[in-house]
């Protein structure tokens, strides 16, 4: 009787264990960058910076036939992004910025930074992803700093709800 309420009380410790937030399945956000032109292969890299630096979310390439959460297009003006809610909405890779110098990967991985949740920061310092184009337009840093990637781990291991909001890149 003992033996049995002692493996009991360990199948339940061991259930809790895998049921915490750091075990719980990873959300997959699929883009499709159909649209993006002559920047799909920066798109698919801005998605990969984030897949190599956070453990709760994955970026994917819409499958066919399925809706994807985020839609690139590519235009003349100022890369901005468009949220919906929390890992849904849209982006613009702006030639604007592309013309003036900016590099094109830290482009694409800070608009993304916008859907996972992170708004603009303007610290100007080129080691913060989401300080955009407040950083030198020198700066090739295109990866998300440990609390950037911190908090899009931590919205994403939560039901957090981010309201809609527009983000502009400004030059």
């Amino acid at each position: 009787m003992l033996l049995r309420r002692v493996a009991a009380a360990l199948v339940f410790v061991f259930a809790l264990g895998w049921a915490t937030p750091a075990n719980a399945a990873v959300r997959v956000l699929y883009y499709d960058a159909s649209q993006a032109q002559e920047f799909v292969a920066v798109v698919n890299q801005g998605a990969q910076i984030w897949n190599a630096k956070v453990t709760n979310v994955r970026l994917e390439p819409v499958p066919s036939g399925r809706t994807p959460n985020i839609r690139v297009y590519a235009d003349n003006g100022w890369p901005r992004t468009y949220t919906s809610s929390l890992g849904n909405g849209y982006w613009y890779m702006g030639r604007e910025a592309v013309n003036q110098g900016y590099y094109k990967p830290r482009i694409a991985a800070h608009e993304f930074g916008h859907i996972l949740g992170l708004p603009d920061r303007r610290t100007g310092l080129c080691a913060d992803l989401m300080s955009g184009s407040s950083a030198p337009v020198s700066c090739t840093n295109a990866n998300p700093n440990a609390t950037e990637a911190a908090t899009v781990n931590r919205s994403f291991g939560t039901s957090v709800t981010v309201a809609p909001a527009t983000y502009v890149w400004a030059g």
